[in-house]
């Protein structure tokens, strides 16, 4: 069962979707998927696109919650990215489904996985991260500022022209997020991160660099032959689903 909600975070309305297993009770455990920053032409309205399918799968599979929102400036959301707006969309999303002493994980693709890591490090009521084809360097996936901040406008993901970050305060906000460091903070709680080893975007071996900074307390999954868009590769939901059934 999918429930549609909407969900209030600074000037932002964020959809959010909330998946829950219509055949067993729902469990006391709480998956929230967050989707990566679009960087192509006009994929900020599809960016997540797949995750309310997603979510259901994992939902009947898991008899997880599983919680999608898009966040500001993404598909049906309003308002504009930054990092730390983005930052704050997800701790509205963490708080809406953080009730009843859920335990909650998350599990971000691309950029979304960076994002975890730092809502992570910084609340204890994360309980674990799954990430996939996460960057471990932000400098070198921005780029240049002028042209990241190009890239945002071009992806679609700007809701008020006005509210867009001058190209360095763009830049360098994305760069405080830093998964390097966000990551070391984690354990002992649980982490997974997977990697296509064909991702021409993110190389694997940023996988290999988030798994050492975290003292190698962390499961390292590469999909061979995968790109980066992992989000319908049935290898990465089975590897998903066979970490949330091994932390019930």
């Amino acid at each position: 069962m999918l429930a549609h909600e909407q969900l209030k975070s600074g000037s932002s309305l964020l959809d959010l979707r909330i998946a829950t297993p219509g055949a067993r009770p729902v469990a006391s455990h709480a998956l929230i998927i967050v989707h990566g920053l679009p960087r192509a032409m006009g994929m900020g309205r599809q960016a997540a696109g797949l995750l309310p399918e997603l979510a259901e799968h994992l939902a009947t599979e898991s008899g997880w919650m599983i919680a999608t929102g898009t966040l500001s400036g993404v598909g049906g959301s309003t308002g504009t990215f930054s990092a730390s707006q983005w930052m704050v969309d997800l701790r509205q999303i963490l708080d809406r489904v953080d009730q009843d002493e859920r335990r909650v994980s998350l599990a971000g693709f691309g950029f979304g996985g960076a994002l975890a890591l730092r809502i992570a490090a910084d609340d204890e009521r994360i309980r674990g991260v799954a990430t996939f084809a996460t960057p471990a360097h932000l400098e070198p996936w921005c780029g240049a500022a002028e042209e990241f901040r190009r890239a945002v406008q071009i992806a679609g993901v700007v809701g008020d022209e006005k509210d867009l970050l001058p190209a360095e305060q763009l830049r360098d906000d994305v760069l405080a997020i830093d998964p390097l460091v966000s990551i070391a903070k984690v354990p002992p709680r649980r982490l997974l991160v997977g990697h296509g080893t064909e991702d021409i975007e993110i190389p694997p071996s940023d996988a290999r660099d988030l798994v050492a900074a975290a003292e190698g307390r962390a499961e390292l999954r590469l999909i061979q032959g995968a790109g980066h868009q992992l989000r319908a590769d049935p290898r990465m939901v089975a590897t998903l689903l066979g970490w949330l059934d091994r932390h019930r």
